[in-house]
């Protein structure tokens, strides 16, 4: 059994609804309002933070900015998050003054979770996307970093650059300026490649239930291997980075979790069928990134807490994130949630900090 101390937990989202012929435009309505809804219960159970996915594409969650300034008027404390943003499909001057505008108007509440690399589906957008040739555009790191350059509050020109319109004359830089956001930037690593340059730059680090399997089969040794590999290159940034070295790094688990105890019979086989259809991607590594899959840990909450306390990868982290299943009803969700916090959480070592409310019918 090893050593668990969690101090924050927190949730995933997928913010995805079905595909419902008869409800015509009000399926995404009710799939948004109902992850709204999944975030203000969240903060009444007392999670730390709720963060959302970004997908493209999909039914689920496209402008995860759209949906957090949403959020950030149906919450008060809880932080929000997305996990996370692609940035090839971003302008990091735009999606910088979203961000900023998420933040304030959360009061300093926000979590960005960035990745780099070139688009997923940009061949099919081809020029819905791209205004020029895509072999030309730096889908790199750098472009990660452009994006916290704008964020950072830094004036654009010298001294005498000015911006005039009707509202006045201003010295310019990209506004809102939120105080304290390139602070709770992350990036999602799932390689040595990734969560070494995460580490040299000063992101904070998500990890998660997929990872590459570099010199490993085991998806523990993976990422441990990742994590001493983060914290010793925050250690020995350069000088253009000693910055974030007054901070301590954050890093946080993301692992599937799905207690059964306040599941009736039927959806307790439904968890159970979701895990079965799962588990063979987890015994091999698969395809040629030899991409390794983490168990779903699903069952009742005593043998998921023995199962976490096993975990050495959890011993070396302070903050858990339960990563929900896809395509369950908002009930479900809520009873994953409840289950957890209630009776998983308190025994990684977790304490609320603050008063759970009551979670509104």
């Amino acid at each position: 059994m090893c050593a668990v101390r969690i101090d924050h937990v927190a949730f995933l989202s997928p913010g995805n609804y079905p595909e419902d012929p008869t409800a015509g435009d009000d399926a995404p309505y009710t799939g948004f309002e109902q992850t709204l809804a999944l975030f203000a219960a969240g903060e009444a159970l007392g999670f730390d933070s709720a963060w959302v996915r970004q997908r493209h594409l999909e039914r689920a969650v496209s402008s995860s900015a759209t949906f957090l300034a949403a959020a950030s008027q149906r919450t008060s404390r809880i932080g929000l998050g997305v996990a996370v943003i692609q940035m090839g499909y971003e302008n990091p001057f735009r999606l910088a003054e979203d961000l900023a505008t998420v933040d304030v108007l959360s009061r300093g509440r926000l979590n960005v979770g960035l990745s780099a690399g070139a688009p997923a589906h940009g061949i099919l957008l081809g020029d819905r996307l791209f205004d020029s040739n895509p072999e030309l555009v730096d889908f790199s790191y750098a472009r990660v970093e452009r994006l916290r350059r704008n964020l950072a509050g830094d004036w654009l020109g010298d001294e005498d650059a000015f911006v005039e319109s009707a509202a006045g004359r201003v010295r310019p830089r990209v506004t809102p300026y939120a105080s304290g956001l390139t602070e709770r930037l992350w990036y999602g690593g799932g390689s040595l490649r990734s969560v070494e340059w995460a580490g040299r730059n000063g992101f904070n680090l998500l990890i998660g239930n997929i990872t590459t399997g570099d010199g490993t089969d085991d998806y523990r040794d993976a990422q441990l291997r990742q994590l001493d590999l983060y914290r010793s290159q925050w250690s020995k940034a350069d000088e253009a980075q000693k910055a974030h070295k007054s901070r301590v790094p954050r890093v946080a688990l993301g692992r599937v979790i799905v207690p059964t105890d306040g599941a009736d019979a039927a959806t307790r086989q439904r968890y159970r069928d979701f895990a079965a259809g799962r588990h063979a991607r987890t015994l091999a590594p698969q395809g040629d990134r030899r991409t390794l899959f983490v168990p779903d840990l699903v069952g009742s909450s005593d043998e998921i807490v023995s199962r976490l306390l096993d975990d050495p990868v959890l011993a070396q982290v302070g903050e858990l994130r339960l990563e929900l299943p896809y395509a369950l009803p908002f009930e479900n969700y809520q009873q994953i949630i409840e289950d957890f916090i209630t009776r998983i959480a308190p025994e990684l070592g977790w304490r609320p900090t603050a008063a759970p409310g009551i979670i509104a019918a």
